[in-house]
């Protein structure tokens, strides 16, 4: 890496400000004026920095222990993390350690600490990179690996550790032939159909993105469509709909299709992506609970903590701690309940959430089917090429974890069950 990244080191810094300070999702962080004012380059650069040093940091910070005496302030303690993760990866260490004490010293508040983050780098520079290989690969948060140990077990969660530490690839779901999209692309062709891309790319820049060809969204989160198997003509309404991924499938699959969201500016970019891939859909901003019709099948995919997508948004348990999941499982309680009023006699409701607790998803079809013994579960819905038997849940759902192929990179994790109402 060449070392001309001041402008990107010192946006990362204040990324992490921002993710750690403020309690800021990264994805709200990337809108600061700081960002928008980068150059395409640095302001990735900036992004990916920020991004890897929150999956390391409970490295980076016990690699930096030892040479504190106590913990400077944020933005210093954020610039050192920032270092501590370049100089024990490959960084080189020349420019790493300048651009850091520059870093520090061009801000008024912490300029008379630009000694102390020279020398502790220095110290980084001599021992950090053998200590760093030593430890540990980083804990979730004891409020979430506590309630995953309970659900798969100390050995199953570690592995997801290892799966979030190790990032998350690329994933296209193509509009047409998924094999000849792979060719072009150089890219792996999952079982379930989704094109994997290893290697950090610009997204923008891939063959065929101006074309509409294909689109971004997770091996894992491409499986509802498929298990809901949409047929050509028929009436489906995809509840909570943004950022568009499921809305695209159900169009490209030939499906009548109606799309609803709260968010006019998530909206707006569902539209964009429907724009860009040649596909059209009824768009509606409004209230899930509040849709009325019959359908043919509705889609939800409920609000969620979103704990399954770590391994590509490692600052989540950084921020969140678990204090709003009871109100988020109450809301898909509610949107479950009302989705089955939108179907017609026959039809099928596909739930899912991109959620690694049971509450959020197994939990709920064992109350549905309490509640409403006159639906079916589809197991048979769930035989396809690339799912695991043993994925299927008791109650006839799919649980899919990050650690499942990680030989080929993980997945994000998913709830999906399908759900039949009788004629």
């Amino acid at each position: 890496m060449a070392d001309n990244g001041v402008a990107a080191r010192r946006a990362a810094a204040g990324l992490l400000d921002q993710v750690l300070g403020e309690r800021k999702m990264l994805s709200e962080a990337l809108g600061a004026p700081f960002m928008l004012k980068l150059a395409y380059e640095d302001r990735a650069r900036a992004q990916r920095l920020a991004s890897e040093t929150l999956r390391s940091l409970e490295r980076a910070d016990r690699v930096l222990k030892p040479f504190l005496r106590k913990p400077p302030p944020l933005a210093v303690h954020n610039v050192l993390r920032i270092a501590t993760y370049e100089l024990c990866t490959g960084g080189a260490a020349h420019g790493v350690v300048n651009d850091a004490v520059s870093s520090v010293g061009a801000n008024k508040r912490t300029a008379q600490l630009k000694g102390l983050a020279n020398a502790v780098l220095r110290k980084v520079v001599d021992k950090g990179p053998e200590q760093w290989a030593k430890l540990r690969v980083p804990h979730m948060p004891k409020w979430l690996r506590a309630p995953l140990a309970q659900a798969y077990g100390a050995e199953n969660v570690a592995a997801i550790e290892a799966v979030h530490f190790s990032g998350a690839p690329l994933d296209l779901t193509p509009k047409g032939d998924g094999a000849a999209l792979a060719s072009v692309l150089n890219g792996t062709i999952l079982p379930t159909g989704s094109v994997r891309i290893a290697d950090a790319v610009q997204v923008s820049a891939l063959a065929g993105y101006e074309a509409g060809d294909w689109w971004v969204q997770d091996a894992a989160a491409a499986m509802p469509v498929h298990i809901l198997a949409p047929q050509k003509g028929e009436a489906i309404i995809d509840l909570c709909c943004a950022p568009g991924g499921k809305t695209m499938q159900l169009v490209a699959s030939g499906a009548d299709v109606t799309a609803v969201d709260t968010s006019e500016r998530r909206m707006q970019r569902v539209r964009e992506n429907l724009q860009r891939a040649k596909l059209s859909a009824e768009l509606i901003v409004g209230d899930a609970l509040e849709t009325q019709g019959q359908y043919d099948a509705v889609l939800l995919d409920a609000p969620c903590s979103a704990t399954g997508t770590i391994r590509r948004h490692p600052d989540l348990p950084l921020v969140k701690d678990g204090s709003e999941f009871g109100e988020l499982i109450e809301l898909q309680a509610q949107m479950l309940s009302h989705a089955i009023t939108l179907l017609k006699p026959g039809g099928r409701l596909l739930f899912c959430t991109c959620s690694l607790l049971p509450d959020e998803g197994e939990c709920h079809i064992e109350d549905l089917l309490e509640m409403h013994p006159e639906l079916e579960v589809d197991r048979d819905a769930l035989m396809l090429d690339g799912i695991d038997k043993d994925w299927i849940t008791e109650e006839g759902g799919l649980r899919l974890r990050p650690d499942y192929w990680s030989d080929l990179g993980g997945m994000d994790g998913f709830y999906i069950a399908l759900l039949r109402k009788p004629l």
